[in-house]
């Protein structure tokens, strides 16, 4: 049986009851928050190993919780909202969101994507030093950089890099992305790949320095230092 602490903080008491329920019918320790801040105050207090969070919170809203708690410690957060444009995933997940779960859900996708995360969470293997060409990737530290050039990564442009520095070489489908990466399909004309190459390739390449993520068009990506 599970034993985590879970923290849900949201307003409308109907959801949060619901979440509630359906957590401790599986045997997670719960702790609800209707705001904001009570919510920070109880994730300080009586730290929890996951994060459910509400987006449209009275007072401190749901982007601004994330990044607080995001700065204080690497808890998983999974974001709800009825927000579900792609815009606005994005600026979840830029905030520090590890996970996004657009209202009406099912019982059953919430728990999946608790364990998902649980699962992501869980450290499977010690902590290690990737290299490609003159990028240095430290997973212990979460910490990139280009030579000697320290590149500052959000928790998504980490991922997407790990994947590619596990991959070199290798062409790397958008759908292979999406799993390994989000762990769930935001549909098929999503940008939100091409969004964070972008991204990358902002931070990898500074002044004269190589392009090492090239697209293949029509399939995917590649980690790869130029022919």
């Amino acid at each position: 049986m599970p034993s985590e602490r879970l923290l849900i903080i949201e307003d409308e008491a109907r959801i949060a009851q619901f979440v509630e329920r359906a957590l401790i019918y599986e045997g997670y320790r719960v702790s609800v928050a209707r705001d904001g801040q009570s919510g920070l105050q109880s994730a300080r207090d009586n730290p929890p190993d996951l994060v459910i969070l509400d987006w449209m919170l009275p007072g401190l809203d749901g982007l601004e919780v994330c990044k607080r708690l995001r700065a204080a410690s690497s808890v998983p957060i999974l974001m709800l909202t009825a927000k579900d444009d792609i815009k606005d995933r994005v600026q979840g997940l830029d905030a520090g969101a590890d996970d996004y779960l657009v209202k009406p859900f099912s019982v059953d996708e919430l728990l999946a994507r608790v364990r998902a995360l649980f699962r992501r969470a869980t450290p499977v293997s010690k902590p290690e030093v990737l290299r490609f060409a003159d990028l240095t990737l430290d997973t212990g530290t979460h910490r990139a950089y280009r030579g000697e050039r320290s590149i500052d990564l959000t928790a998504k442009e980490y991922d997407l890099l790990e994947l590619f520095m596990r991959n070199p070489r290798q062409v790397l489908t958008r759908d292979v992305i999406f799993d390994r990466v989000w762990s769930y399909d935001f549909g098929g004309e999503s940008n939100i790949i091409e969004v964070y190459v972008r991204y990358l390739r902002q931070k990898t390449e500074q002044g004269d320095e190589a392009r090492l993520v090239h697209t293949v068009r029509g399939v995917g990506y590649v980690l790869r230092e130029e022919e």
